[in-house]
């Protein structure tokens, strides 16, 4: 451990608990494009919803998180309510929300950063890289006892996050194209360094190691610089998953916040002697869940499996930790991600309107009293639907 003591696990006051950040596109009301007013509007947030609220690399995203929670749903009622109270401040400031992997008209040919020096000094270091188009996901902690006990977590659950990313999958566009994947915020945000699967590390002190040898090295000035799928977060005692897409509704969310939780408490408590598939299967499967989402059949030994069979076993396997947890209602509507899910919504609203119009749909998805929201269909067609992709600004994210 190194001296100055920053990878002491300061653990909560109990395991597996839970909380969620989610990025999210700071859009114009009028075109529905990026806005990068992000310092404006958080300028004005008062202090409570302020507290949540956090900027991101670039001026058209912002963060919010929520609090420790017991439970998935009681995570997913928070995250409802600070989406309800933010979308009512933004539209005082001519601007909406929306969550997707990716805005799917952005540009990264103009582009706007955060002007706070963590931000400046990623573009300093990485250049080109932040200019590139905006990423927008969803990270999940859960909380864990101990560092050996997070780190054997760690390991094991690297074998879950094809699974996560495919359920996820929320971007198919990109560049106002349909990319032909699910998830291309997964390809585009892997231009970064230090991203995508790490190995196994089997200590905490292996793990620690290897992230102070880029700090001591003067390579990165601290750990929040590794972007992993997953990483430990000693400061506030838990795992972060990172792999999955921004969703577009809290009811999309809230099951894949219950389904790590589960899947981090089973990693943890049910005996596992079997070896993790090698690390080129798991890039590949991270890259066949990226591809065709819950349509992916991803590589399990020497044969293909659906991705939903995948499910259904985890969440057979979850069942018993969702009872103990209390997110069964949560767990079990993983299931309905595995029939439809982000790519597939936003694909028929293209088939119904268009790609222009795709941001019209998200856009109505993301305040939690929208009947859209509730139903899930694509909206009416609006004048937003005519809006010129090529005058699109783009503001990247990378948190």
């Amino acid at each position: 451990m190194s001296e100055d003591g920053r990878w002491a696990w300061r653990a909560g006051p109990r395991p597996y608990t839970v909380g969620a950040e989610e990025e999210l596109m700071l859009l114009d009301a009028q075109s529905l494009g990026l806005a990068g007013r992000a310092e404006e509007v958080i300028a004005a947030l008062p202090s409570g919803l302020g507290d949540r609220v956090a900027p991101e690399t670039h001026a058209g995203a912002l963060e919010i998180a929520t609090g420790v929670h017991a439970t998935a749903g009681a995570a997913a009622t928070e995250l409802r309510a600070l989406r309800a109270e933010l979308t009512g401040r933004l539209a005082m400031h001519g601007l909406r929300a929306a969550s997707a992997g990716i805005h799917p008209l952005a540009l990264g040919l103009t582009t706007e950063l955060s002007h706070d020096p963590r931000h400046r000094h990623l573009h300093d270091k990485m250049g080109a890289l932040t200019r590139r188009e905006p990423t927008f996901g969803l990270h999940v902690h859960v909380g864990l006892p101990d560092a050996e006990t997070a780190l054997r977590a760690f390991d094991r659950m690297r074998d879950r996050i094809p699974l996560l990313i495919g359920l996820a999958a929320n971007s198919p566009f990109w560049r106002a194209k349909d990319s032909g994947l699910a998830g291309a915020r997964t390809f585009v945000f892997d231009a970064f360094p230090r991203t995508g699967m790490p190995r196994a590390f089997g200590s905490y002190p292996a793990y620690t190691g290897a992230i102070d040898a880029l700090i001591d090295a003067g390579a990165i000035p601290d750990a929040t610089h590794v972007w992993w799928d997953l990483r430990l977060k000693p400061e506030f005692g838990t795992l972060e998953i990172r792999a999955m897409d921004a969703q577009r509704r809290v009811a999309d969310t809230a099951p894949l916040i219950a389904l790590v939780q589960c899947l981090v408490r089973a990693s943890v408590e049910e005996p596992d002697d079997a070896a993790g598939e090698p690390p080129e299967v798991l890039v590949e499967n991270r890259f066949l869940a990226m591809r065709d989402g819950p349509a992916a059949r991803l590589i399990r030994g020497r044969a293909r499996e659906e991705l939903k069979e995948l499910l259904d076993r985890a969440i057979a396997e979850c069942r018993p930790h969702a009872r103990a947890l209390g997110c069964e209602e949560e767990l079990e509507a993983a299931g309905a991600l595995a029939r439809g899910g982000g790519a597939a919504f936003q694909r028929e609203a293209a088939r119904m309107m268009g790609i222009p119009g795709v941001p019209t749909a998200l856009a109505a998805c993301y305040a939690p009293d929208e009947e859209d929201a509730r139903t899930g269909s694509p909206p009416p067609q609006s004048d937003a639907a005519a809006h010129d992709p090529t005058t699109t600004a783009a503001e990247p994210t990378a948190s």
